[in-house]
C-alpha cells in the first residue's frame, strides 16, 4: 500500500490493540498519526518516542480517551470486552462525526455499540500474528457502516495481514479458528517440544527441530499449489514410520477435539456477549 492511513486512535494496548500497533509502526507500513490509551504510566511509557505515536496514560491525564479520538477518522477500541460500553459512552460526545469505530473485543455485538454512539460501528477480530504482518482478521460492518467505511477498515488491517469480511453472525465463529488458532498452534509446538525433550534432545535442540518444522511447513503449504493432505500424502511413505505415527494421531480423533475446542470458545463468546 502507498496511500498513507488518516489519524488513528487505538484506546487499549492489549495483546490485540498492541498487535495492530506493532504491525503500524513497521517499516513497511505508511501510517500517520497515532494516538493510544493505556490505563497506567508504566504501560505508556513502553510505546513513548515510537514514530508518529502519542502516548497517553489515563493513570496521568484522565482524559486520554477523549484527547485521542478528538480527531480521529479510525478508532480502534481494544478493551477488554466488559469495558467496552463504558469506554464508548466516555468518548461518544467527543467522536468526529465521519469517525469509523472498529472494536476488537470478543462478543461484543454491533447492536450494543450501535446503541452508545453515533455513526460508523464495525466489529473486527484480528489475531496476534499481526505484529509481524502475517494476521489474520475477520471484519463486519455494522448497519450504518457505508461501502468507504469498511473499505477504510480494511486498509487498516491489511497493513497488518489478510482480511475476511463476514457478515457479523460469523464473526465468533471466525474467532475460534483465525482469533485463537494462533493459540493452538503455540500448544501444540510446546507439545511436540515436550515429547523432543523425552527423546534425549535438548531445550534449544528440540525448539530448533520443533520451530523450524512448523515454521518449514507452513512456508511450503504458502507456496505450493497442493493443499495439506497432499503435501501430508508427500510426506507419508507407504508402510513408513510417518505413516505409522499419523495412524496414531488419526485415532486420536483431533477433529473431533477440534471441534470440542472450537465449540467452547464459541460458547464462551456467547457468554461474553451476555455480559457474563
Amino acid at each position: 500500500m502507498s496511500a498513507k492511513l488518516p489519524t488513528i486512535a487505538i484506546l487499549g494496548t492489549g495483546s490485540m490493540g498492541g498487535a495492530i500497533l506493532a504491525g503500524l509502526v513497521s517499516p513497511q507500513s505508511a501510517s500517520g498519526d497515532i494516538r493510544i490509551t493505556n490505563r497506567s504510566t508504566a504501560k505508556a511509557e513502553l510505546y513513548t518516542g515510537q514514530p508518529s505515536v502519542t502516548s497517553y496514560a489515563l493513570e496521568t491525564t484522565p482524559d486520554a480517551n477523549i484527547r485521542a479520538v478528538t480527531g480521529a477518522k479510525i478508532v480502534l477500541i481494544g478493551v477488554k470486552p466488559a469495558m467496552v460500553a463504558d469506554l464508548l459512552r466516555e468518548i461518544a460526545d467527543a467522536l468526529e462525526p465521519d469517525a469509523v469505530v472498529v472494536s476488537v473485543a470478543a462478543g461484543v455485538t454491533i447492536a450494543t455499540m450501535e446503541a452508545l454512539v453515533g455513526g460508523s460501528v464495525l466489529r473486527s477480530m484480528p489475531n496476534t500474528p499481526s505484529v509481524v504482518g502475517r494476521g489474520v482478521t475477520g471484519l463486519a460492518a455494522g448497519t450504518r457502516s457505508s461501502d468507504d467505511d469498511l473499505a477504510l477498515a480494511r486498509s487498516l488491517f491489511e497493513y497488518v495481514g489478510v482480511v475476511i469480511e463476514v457478515p457479523e453472525e460469523k464473526i465468533d465463529a471466525l474467532s475460534t479458528i483465525s482469533g485463537s488458532g494462533p493459540a493452538y498452534v503455540f500448544f501444540l509446538i510446546e507439545q511436540l517440544t515436550r515429547t523432543a525433550v523425552s527423546l534425549g534432545f535438548t531445550e534449544q535442540e528440540a525448539a530448533t527441530m520443533v520451530e523450524g518444522t512448523f515454521i518449514g511447513a507452513a512456508e511450503l503449504l504458502a507456496n505450493s499449489d497442493a493443499g495439506p493432505a497432499e503435501l501430508r500424502r508427500r510426506v507419508t511413505s507407504p508402510k513408513g514410520t510417518t505413516e505409522r505415527a499419523v495412524a496414531v494421531l488419526d485415532e486420536a480423533n483431533l477433529s473431533e477435539v477440534f471441534d470440542r475446542a472450537t465449540g467452547a470458545a464459541l460458547a464462551r463468546a456467547k457468554e461474553l456477549a451476555a455480559g457474563s
